[in-house]
């Protein structure tokens, strides 16, 4: 009798301390305050991922509604077309018209149309993508069907404050370089020296080819 009463006393302390240390850890993630107010222990929020880009909120050129037309600051002054590669204004009868389409997590995917004239296979949109084909440091843009799924599809656009934007994806920025026209270059130390204009050519209102 003595024995089981030993027990079940050893017991009942066991159960009590672990309640103490149950609630010493609830205490613990819930955060106590300090003496000076601040929280102690309490867990960091983690902000959530904007459904959107900020600047499609607020730049009608990049909330994918408007069509445009790019051209490079420090260039001919000839808009940028795309056939079978991105190029400044070799007027080859590529595409001229561009539709930068916000995905979410400042990402766009920029669809290009052909002139409205009517034409069914202009109104069907082709998109900017990163050529796989090619070799690093110095990468080209061509214009493939769309999948907004494809991470090499996903461009960065960003507005300088000065009516211009940078072109780029991942680390890398659309830059041009003698001899090589338009590529995706790393920066490293250098300094960013190709920019580009946005006009604006109306709504996209297209009607793809079903």
């Amino acid at each position: 009798m003595v024995t089981m009463k030993w027990v079940t006393g050893a017991a009942m302390l066991a159960c009590t301390s672990a309640l103490v240390a149950c609630q010493g850890g609830a205490d613990k993630a819930a955060g106590t305050p300090t003496p000076s107010g601040a929280v102690t222990g309490a867990p960091t929020p983690t902000a959530a991922a904007p459904a959107t880009s900020s600047a499609a909120a607020t730049d009608p050129l990049l909330s994918g509604k408007r069509e445009v037309t790019i051209t490079r600051v420090q260039g001919s002054g000839q808009p940028l077309e795309i056939s079978g590669r991105l190029e400044e204004g070799g007027d080859t009868g590529g595409r001229t018209l561009f539709v930068p389409t916000p995905i979410g997590g400042d990402r766009y995917v920029i669809r290009a149309f052909g002139v409205k004239d009517d034409h069914p296979a202009n109104d069907d949109p082709s998109c900017w993508q990163v050529n796989g084909l090619d070799i690093e440091p110095e990468l080209t843009i061509g214009a493939v069907v769309c999948d907004q799924d494809d991470p090499i599809q996903r461009f960065t656009i960003i507005a300088k404050g000065d009516g211009t934007y940078a072109i780029g994806s991942e680390t890398r920025f659309l830059q041009h370089l003698p001899g090589n026209g338009l590529v995706l270059k790393e920066l490293d130390n250098a300094k960013l020296n190709t920019t580009f204009r946005f006009t604006d050519k109306g709504p996209a209102d297209r009607e793809p080819i079903n």
